[in-house]
């Protein structure tokens, strides 16, 4: 794995998190408890502050960044960044699932409880109604979560990248 400082700022990184071998953290990047970073993720705080609550994976290939002078990015709690996905310069609020493939860019709000689709393309400045799942390109709403089979699935799949994230601990 890569952990770098930048400009002085080093990556916070508490012990209960996993780090795969391979992923990279540089800079001003700082993570709550239970998180995941996962193989080829690329989490870049050099250009600015990447904050990231706790119970969050990052999934293989993710890319998480930010803009000079302009945006920082923060991630709230309990989400999940599917892989290959880019979220960069935008906030993510808590109980979100970001698809595969999606990309989430500047100044966006994804606001909590919400699912921006796979393969989607957030715009820039777009605000994700809370309670809703976002698709295409670019993403607009297509239904509520509580009218779709996705209702649970948020906190599934973060709960499960935790369980997962242990199998790797156990054989240090």
């Amino acid at each position: 794995m890569i952990i770098k400082s930048v400009n002085g700022k080093a990556p916070q990184i508490p012990e209960d998190c996993f780090v795969a071998e391979n992923a990279t953290i540089v800079g001003e990047v700082s993570f709550g408890a239970n998180c995941s970073i996962w193989y080829n993720a690329v989490i870049r705080g050099d250009v600015n502050q990447i904050t990231i609550g706790n119970k969050v994976n990052i999934q293989d290939g993710a890319i998480i960044h930010c803009t000079y002078q302009k945006h920082a990015t923060k991630i709230g709690n309990n989400v999940s960044i599917g892989h290959n996905a880019i979220v960069h310069g935008c906030t993510i609020e808590d109980n979100v699932l970001i698809g595969m493939g999606a990309i989430v860019m500047d100044n966006c709000v994804v606001k909590s409880n919400s699912i921006v689709a796979a393969g989607a393309v957030v715009t820039q400045n777009t605000v994700i109604e809370s309670g809703t799942i976002y698709a295409g390109v670019p993403a607009k709403k297509v239904k509520e979560i509580n009218e779709s089979n996705f209702a649970g699935e948020i906190d599934r799949i973060a709960t499960n990248y935790v369980m997962y994230s242990s199998w790797f601990k156990e054989e240090k």
